[in-house]
């Protein structure tokens, strides 16, 4: 026997066999899935052990979806900046397409404006487009892009929709020059629309015009439409070159008239190059062999010897009867 000193420590003590044990635990797994079976006692406690074990599922779940939650939002945001970038490319092209289609319209009308114009005016018009403003500035002049090779001459009227413009001073092969209305050495013959008053318009040469030499009692009121006169020969009558604005009748002779330009002067991209105004042909010449007072005095002349002939054989007719007359009754007497 083994002394007290020397006994087996109870960590190395050897208990109930493995196979015992595990014998054991099946058989009371087993016993308590028939019971659970028959009487649903378990429920209940898995319900609690549920609820026990939830948060520590959901701690133990956490990385694996903060990792997947990462991915679908990186996912997502490139998605989305490629979405964003595509959608600011077509809103760059659809704002260009907006500005072409306005454009385009705004010239459409521009376009049907002046041929409802060249229609009204019914005289021989060249569409031509401003390329650039005249480089001196001291003078409101613009360049076309229309020249001699275009059938536009010096002197002609260049007018928009609205009214008139200017008039071609220069021509060059391709381009001509127009000098506007509102220069200060451009003039235009004019009248009022409400009663025909006469006058002409000069430029100022700061975008305006004004009405020189109108005499201070003249029938002009502000408001009035200012068309063209066409006694000039160059511009076509009835044109609208302006408006009057303000009128102011001093003590001195003249009123001063100052108006407002119908047409786009400094705006109007396409314009119309109007021809010449026909005017009607003149009067045959006279015969220039004699002056018309000689010439009355010969027909004159004429007509008296005419006159006088018919006269002298009317009288020569008359005697020749009164001979044959006188014959007859002698040779009567003889055969008696």
């Amino acid at each position: 026997m083994p002394s007290a000193d020397f006994q087996t420590l109870p960590v190395f003590k050897r208990g109930t066999k493995v196979r015992s044990r595990l014998l054991l635990f099946v058989t009371i797994c087993l016993a308590m899935l028939v019971a659970d079976m028959h009487f649903r006692y378990l429920e209940t406690l898995r319900q609690v052990l549920s609820v026990v074990t939830y948060p520590l599922q959901r701690i133990s779940s956490e990385p694996v979806m903060a990792a997947r939650d990462a991915s679908v939002y990186f996912a997502t945001l490139a998605k989305v900046q490629i979405e964003n970038a595509d959608l600011r490319r077509r809103q760059l092209d659809v704002a260009e397409q907006r500005l072409r289609f306005e454009q385009l319209e705004q010239e459409n009308a521009q376009l049907r404006a002046l041929l409802d114009m060249a229609k009204r005016v019914r005289t021989r018009s060249v569409a031509a487009e401003v390329l650039y403003n005249a480089p001196d500035p001291f003078s409101r002049k613009v360049i076309l892009d229309r020249g001699a090779r275009g059938s536009v001459e010096a002197g002609q009227a260049v007018i928009d929709a609205d009214g008139v413009l200017g008039q071609v001073t220069r021509v060059y092969p391709i381009q001509s020059e127009v000098t506007l209305v509102t220069d200060r050495n451009q003039a235009v013959p004019v009248q009022v629309e409400r009663n025909g008053l006469r006058g002409v318009v000069f430029g100022t040469g700061r975008g305006g015009l004004e009405v020189r030499f109108v005499l201070a009692n003249a029938d002009i009121r502000v408001g009035d439409r200012l068309l063209t006169s066409g006694l000039d020969g160059m511009f076509v009558p009835g044109l609208p070159v302006a408006v009057v604005e303000n009128v102011e009748r001093d003590t001195d002779a003249f009123a001063r008239v100052a108006c407002r330009p119908l047409g786009g002067v400094e705006r109007s991209a396409r314009v119309l190059v109007l021809g010449r105004a026909e005017l009607p042909p003149p009067p045959p010449k006279p015969d220039s062999e004699a002056p018309p007072a000689a010439r009355s005095e010969a027909g004159a002349g004429k007509g008296r010897a005419k006159i006088g002939k018919n006269e002298a054989g009317v009288g020569k007719s008359g005697t020749g009867t009164r001979k044959s007359g006188a014959e007859t009754r002698r040779r009567g007497a003889e055969n008696s």
